[in-house]
Order: structure tokens, then sequence, then C-alpha cells
């Protein structure tokens, strides 16, 4: 659906991360904030109001300040809580530069961020205080560490206590939190990315970058009263549209107790939008089909898709009613998800909008704060990852006859470079300053994007031909009992030294023992068969790989095709 004079919605502005905060706490003193559970089996949900947070917030950087962080880079390490987000917005608020770090990482690959990003404080979770407790006197540069529970660990300072001296020294009329001019230009946080494809870089963000991607971003979406988080909060999808967007907007965000509680907490909490990648998306997906299968009520879901599509043609929306009890395994008040991160099939937003619940799919990297683009309420065009965010500018660099070539941006919200790597800076850029994403796409007339795939992706073949594997995997996605699917080159069996297409598939075995299909390996050459016989030649999968476990993934569920082992026995 499209619609030109479409109009932007309402959206809060605001200029820093304390601006943010006081604002917000003004606006909706007594609405939640943050809400969560200390333990998923605990009956209580415990509710931060904006007013509420504010003060924890002020407080944490009165007592930080006291201790010297100001203008210091601080390490800020573990699971989404609310004490990450209120450590998160106070750093930034106080003038530190913050250096969030994955918690799942190895003790070598933290201690190796901590230096890179000369860190000399860290917060951290209590959950994770083993690992630090291994990591610590390999880091002899490091000040304090601060633990976000009751630490164990000797020498370790305690965030609570930090907050309660803070909360005194204001009483006592301690201002420094509110003296301190920030300066949003400068850089504010390192961002480690950890990358599909190998090393990461320390990307570096002002909080003019993260503000002008919400402030301009958020004009796009209209935001719905609640939200459940299960994004990593290290990456920016996570601190920058999740917390940062919805902070802002006073939507309450409930903090998620992990994936294999988000079922029940999608139930019990109701949520009526949610922020994620492909992948959950991809599994909520599964699991209608699968629950229809099990059922015995699949066919007649795919006629009342049928009928309930054409009702709307004539202006009858029952969704609603029709799929209730589909949507009750949500909670029954899912209205949208925002989507990012990678391609996802057009079969399944087709699918969750028939039901009542629409996919916004954009596009975003964390060079870009990360949001450049997305589609919008009622204002989408198939396949389309959106217009571009207000402010923005989008080019393609050396289309070919198809209009493809590399996607490059422009605006307030790109980063300041790479953190010690005016090299890797430098390539990042082209000669008119738009910043290279690395994917390939194209624009419409009317500026919407399409990405193609990325081009450390490529396969280039002996003929001279380019194959994205992005596109030949969403083909293979849509066959019945794939759960994940990675295509690459290979070299033949047959022919040694000829490079062939080959696709490597991680099955749902239990799904295809199920509808009887035992021999796996010949059920998905034929249906690749199939998905051969729709494309051109050059593009023709000649391998497939069945594989008996799951793809190795970052802490965002992205697949790490470097960790791939392509070697054909």
């Amino acid at each position: 659906m499209a619609n030109r004079n479409y109009p932007l919605y309402e959206t809060t502005v605001f200029e820093d991360f304390r601006i943010m905060t006081e604002n917000v706490a003004k606006k909706f003193p007594d609405r939640v904030a943050i809400s969560y559970k200390n333990n998923p089996k605990d009956a209580e949900t415990i509710k931060v109001t904006y007013l509420e947070a504010r003060d924890r917030i002020r407080n944490m950087g009165t007592g930080l300040i006291s201790m010297g962080c100001r203008d210091k880079h601080i390490a800020l390490i573990g699971e989404s809580s609310y004490d990450w987000i209120c450590s998160y917005f106070c750093l930034m608020s106080i003038g530190s530069v913050v250096v969030p770090i994955d918690k799942d990482l190895p003790a070598d690959d933290i201690i190796g961020i901590l230096d890179s990003g000369e860190c000399e404080f860290a917060v951290y979770s209590h959950a994770i205080e083993s690992k630090i407790e291994s990591l610590k006197d390999k880091a002899p540069t490091m000040k304090a560490w601060i633990c976000m529970g009751e630490p164990n660990m000797d020498g370790a300072l305690k965030l609570s206590d930090i907050v309660a001296s803070g909360g005194e020294r204001f009483a006592e009329g301690d201002n420094s939190y509110y003296d301190y001019e920030i300066d949003r230009e400068r850089l504010a946080t390192i961002v480690f990315t950890s990358g599909t494809t190998g090393k990461g870089k320390g990307v570096m963000l002002s909080q003019t970058n993260i503000v002008s991607d919400m402030t301009q971003g958020m004009y796009l979406f209209d935001i719905t009263p609640k939200t459940l988080n299960v994004l990593p909060p290290h990456h920016t999808f996570g601190s920058t549209v999740n917390f940062v967007g919805h902070y802002s907007q006073g939507s309450e965000i409930y903090i998620s107790s992990g994936l294999k509680h988000i079922v029940n907490e999608l139930k019990e909490q109701q949520p009526t939008h949610l922020v994620l990648v492909p992948l959950f998306v991809e599994t909520l997906y599964k699991k209608i089909w699968s629950s229809a299968q099990k059922s015995g009520k699949a066919n007649a879901l795919r006629s009342m898709i049928k009928i309930s599509n054409l009702l709307r043609k004539f202006g009858i929306d029952l969704r609603r009613t029709l799929f209730k009890s589909v949507l009750e395994a949500f909670g029954g008040k899912l209205e949208m998800i925002i989507c990012g991160g990678a391609a996802l099939n057009q079969d399944i937003i087709d699918t969750f909008e028939a039901i009542g619940i629409t996919i916004l799919n954009g596009y975003g990297i964390t060079e870009c704060s990360p949001l450049i683009s997305c589609n919008r309420n009622k204002y989408q065009k198939k396949g389309s990852v959106g217009t571009p965010i207000i402010g923005s500018k989008v080019k393609i660099k050396d289309p070919d006859e198809n209009g493809e070539g590399e996607i490059c941006v422009k605006g307030p919200n790109v980063m300041l470079g790479y953190y010690k790597d005016p090299e890797a800076t430098a390539r990042a850029f082209d000669e008119d300053g738009f910043f290279r994403t690395g994917d390939y796409g194209k624009l419409d007339e009317e500026g919407w994007i399409y990405i193609t795939g990325r081009l450390k992706n490529i396969i280039i073949l002996s003929n001279g031909k380019n194959v994205y594997p992005e596109e030949l995997e969403n083909e293979i996605s849509r066959i019945y009992g794939v759960s994940e699917a990675v295509v690459y080159a290979g070299e033949s069996e047959v022919q040694k030294n000829k490079e062939v297409i080959v696709a490597e598939i991680y099955p749902e075995f239990e799904a295809l023992k199920e509808s009887g299909i035992e021999d796996v390996e010949t059920y998905f050459n034929e249906e690749i068969k199939k998905i051969n016989s729709r494309m051109v030649s050059y593009k023709a999968i000649k391998m497939v790989r069945i594989r008996n476990e799951e793809f190795k993934k970052n802490t965002s569920r992205k697949i790490l095709r470097f960790a791939i082992d392509k070697n054909i026995d």
C-alpha cells in the first residue's frame, strides 16, 4: 500500500540525552517507562515511572561525576535491564564516552575491546561477574569495576550505592549533573561491531548522530503504547531504536527475561508492538503455521486469510475477530512489528498483515546510528525497505544497467568515523562525503530503497556474472521445512576447480518428519530444482548440503558467514 500524501506523525524533539530524560519526565511523570521482572517466575511486574527513572539517572550521574567518570571512556557490559538503560542514559548525560560490550563475548575479546576503547571504568551485570573476575587482572588500566547488582568480587563497587550517594549529594546542593554543558557533536559512544564476516571496527557516534536518527526517524512511525524488548542492548538497533526511540516517545518498555520466556511474556504483558530482527519474525511466522498444522486448521487458516483479504478490499476489516485465536498467542493486542537487520521474505510480511499485524520492514547499519529508512504504518511498498528518514540523503554509487549499485548515505545520523582507524574511515566515505554502506541495491523513481545484498557476500562467477546469495536465500526460505539457509560459492564435486553455487540448509527435521518426509536430501534437491527453473541459468544452485545443527550466529541473531566450513568433502 502506498500513499504519497501520508502524513508524518507527531514526535518528541530533543537535542541530547539529558534533555530527553528531563522532557519525558515532565510530560509523562506518572506513566510507566520501564517494566521488568527480577525473576521470570515472579507474579509481580516491577514498573518504573518516567519521573522515577529520571531521578535515578540524575542521582547516578551525580555519583559518577564525583568519582571522576566525566569525559572518561566507560564500558557497559550486560544484558538488557533497568540498570543498563539508566547507566547508558546517565553516562551520555554526564559527558562520558560509552563503550557497550557484548556480555557473551569470550573474556579475551572483552579485554581487547577494553584496551582498544581505552576504557578506565566498567559498569557490568552481576550475571557475568565470574567472567569479569577472570579478566580484571589483565586490564590494569581500569580504575573501577561497578556492579549492577550485589558484587562478590573484591574491590568491586555497587551501582546502587553510587546512586544513593549521588542522591544525597544532589539533595545537599550538588548540581554538577545539570551544570555540565553537553557537546553534542563530540564522540559519545564507541560501538564495536561484531559483524558477520570477521573482525569488527569501533564505530564512533556522537549524541547528534543518535538523537537526530531518532527525532527524524520517529516521524515515520505511529508508535503504540507498549513494546517488549528482546534485542541485545550493545547493538544500536536495541540501544537506539528500542531504548532511545521509545523512551523519548513515552512508550512503556517491558524488558524480556530471555528468549525462552518470550512466548509466555507476549501473552502476559500484551505488548502492542515489537522491535525485532528477521530471525525472530521468521520464528513467530513458523509457529503460527506449525500450530495450525498440528491442530489440523492450516487449510482453514489459509481460507480465512483469502476471505479476509477480499473483505478488506471492500473496506470491511474483521481481522481482529477472524484471527482472534492466532492473535491471542501474541497477547491479543499486538498491532505492529518494526523489523530490521536483514532481508525479510515478503510472504511473511503479507501473512502478518493479513491476520492484523503490520510489519514495518526497515534498513539500518551501525554506522548510521542505525536507522536509514523504513516502511510506514499505512505507506508501504512490497520488497522495499522504505524511504529515507528526514534529513538523510541516499544515492546509488556506480549503478549498473538495472540501476543497482552500492547504497550510500549522507546525513546527521552518519558516524564520525572508526575509532583510531583513519584509513578505514577514509575508505568508508566517497569523494562527496557519502558513507558507503557496503550494501547493494537501488532506488525507484519515488526514492524507495530496495536492497539486493551485501557487496562483500557477492559471488562473482568465472563468466563475470554477479550472484547475490541473499536473493537465493530468500527463495530457499520459502521451501517448507527450511529453518535456515546460506548460499555461497564452492567447488564442484564433478569438475574440480570449477566454481558452483552451493545452498547449505539446516532443516526443520521434526516438521518434515510429521509431514511424512523421510529422505530430506532428496526432498530439498527436488525443491531446489524448482527454484532453478525460475532463475536465469547462471544463478542455478548446483549443490545442496544438509547440516544437522543451526548456523553459528552473533548475539543479534545474524548468521556468521565467515564461520561456515565451506570445504566440500
